[in-house]
């Protein structure tokens, strides 16, 4: 770990049907912007967080959240930390090392549809004005 303020437990939000063991990858198109290829993996210390992510990742499946533990070296991600935001407060982090699957959670809090919405929009907003640019 590099200058990453947690210890876990770790969470990752997506659409995918995961198992205990697998291993997710970076190489992956942004949900936020699906013309970018990621280089990293990104994953949080908040299982709302992580439920806010499956919430907006592309595809029809039903949204969900696993607890992860980074295989190697993680840090802070930068597209909401300090180039964003003083310190981490949505404590994510990104990895170029997998992480693996520990557990699905079953218990973590749903957007009400008119929230979702919103974040939707929001998102949709950014990439209009090209001021939601990743840093990569």
């Amino acid at each position: 770990m590099s200058d990453a303020l947690d210890d876990g437990p770790f969470f990752h939000g997506t659409k995918a049907d995961l198992h205990e063991g697998d291993l997710l990858t970076a190489g992956f198109r942004s949900n936020y912007r699906p013309e970018i290829v990621m280089n990293h993996i990104y994953f949080t210390a908040l299982v709302d967080g992580a439920g806010l992510a499956a919430e907006l990742a592309a595809g029809e499946a039903p949204p969900r959240v696993y607890e992860v533990a980074p295989t190697g070296v993680f840090e802070n991600d930068p597209n909401v930390t300090d180039k964003k935001f003083p310190g981490n407060p949505t404590r994510s982090y990104r990895s170029t090392d997998p992480i693996r699957v520990v557990r699905e959670v079953t218990d973590w809090p749903r957007l009400a549809p008119e929230a979702l919405a919103a974040w939707r929009e929001r998102l949709i907003a950014i990439r209009d004005v090209e001021r939601g640019e990743i840093i990569n």
